[in-house]
């Protein structure tokens, strides 16, 4: 599979990367034989970046990643993980629900501090039980996660102490490359006009149907040279699925307007003799400063299947069909 650079560092990623949250348990139950097999239909098929966070499974997946790459070897493939978030033991019946099912005992604290990302890289390490960490992403720092006055707080954490912790453990070689990992647009945009930053997973909003990231993000990590990482490329679904009952958009079930959009979009892609969710997946490989598209499920029929979509032929002038306002018009 074909590599991309991050940034401007010597750091190389295979265009499709997989994802961890849905093997740390997201949304149902993953027994770890599925973990494992779906890992390893990743690695067969030529995926050699993976991502993954404490959070996923409050560090169910982290286990699982590094049981399953421990024997592989170690310049084979490039793994990232995630800071921010603390964990602390409680009983079973005070374990917080955040859409993970059977995730191991742990409370959370967000934690942006200096310390706070030390601290977390060394619990990573342990939960990995691997001693190189190649990217490190600030994991949910924003109002998408915090609401406005709390980011507010977690941001200046980020800026007095945090990115000094990151720039230290990239001088120092612990890791090759850091970022934030988020699901907006605005706060990549803060924190990049105040420090550099060699990559940004960014989910959802650079996709078929949400291009917010379009009109300043990207002409900015052009200018600073910072690669994004495009997860939520289906956006909660609904450009798998389709316009049909009960698919979602964004994590919530689609308004009207949504479905009538992506209904307009199967009309293009059943025009153009391909299935929406090939132009999809193929969609944010065509802007130069992607760097990988991630992918994640806790199925490896699932993940042969969207593998399969990079095969599928979208033809370049068929994505210029898909510009919202085109798209507007066809429902007109």
């Amino acid at each position: 599979m074909k590599k991309r650079c991050v940034g401007s560092t010597a750091l190389e990623i295979t265009e499709v990367s997989f994802g961890g949250a849905a093997v740390g348990g997201l949304y149902r139950a993953c027994p770890r034989e599925a973990a494992m097999q779906t890992l390893q239909v990743a690695w067969d098929t030529g995926l050699r970046y993976f991502d993954t966070a404490p959070f996923y499974g409050f560090g169910l997946s982290e286990r699982r990643f590094g049981d399953f790459l421990r024997d592989k070897p170690r310049d084979s493939y490039v793994l990232s993980t995630k800071v921010g978030r603390l964990f602390r033991p409680v009983p079973e019946d005070q374990v917080p629900d955040h859409s993970y099912v059977d995730p191991l005992p742990f409370a959370l604290d967000y934690d942006y501090s200096y310390d706070g990302i030390m601290r977390s890289v060394e619990f990573s390490y342990a939960r990995l039980g691997l001693n190189r960490i190649d990217i490190l992403f600030v994991h949910d720092i924003g109002v998408y996660t915090h609401g406005v006055e709390k980011t507010k707080l977690h941001f200046r954490q980020l800026m007095d102490g945090g990115l000094k912790a990151l720039e230290q453990l990239k001088s120092s070689k612990v890791i090759s490359a850091y970022g934030l990992g988020v699901n907006e647009v605005q706060i990549c945009l803060d924190v990049l006009r105040q420090a550099p930053l060699d990559c940004i997973l960014l989910a959802s909003r650079y996709s078929l149907l949400d291009r917010t990231a379009e009109a300043e993000l990207l002409p900015f990590c052009r200018q600073r040279q910072t690669s994004l990482i495009i997860g939520g490329v289906f956006n909660s679904g609904i450009l798998a699925t389709g316009p049909v009952p009960g698919a979602h958009f964004d994590y919530l079930p689609a308004t009207q307007n949504i479905l009538d959009r992506v209904g307009a979009m199967e009309k293009i892609a059943a025009e153009g003799g391909y299935p929406l969710a090939a132009a999809a997946f193929q969609f944010p490989l065509h802007e130069p400063v992607v760097a990988s598209v991630l992918t994640g499920t806790a199925k490896p029929a699932n993940l042969a299947r969207n593998l399969q979509l990079l095969d599928i032929p979208v033809p370049e002038t068929e994505f210029a069909k898909y510009d919202p306002y085109t798209v507007v018009q066809k429902l007109g």
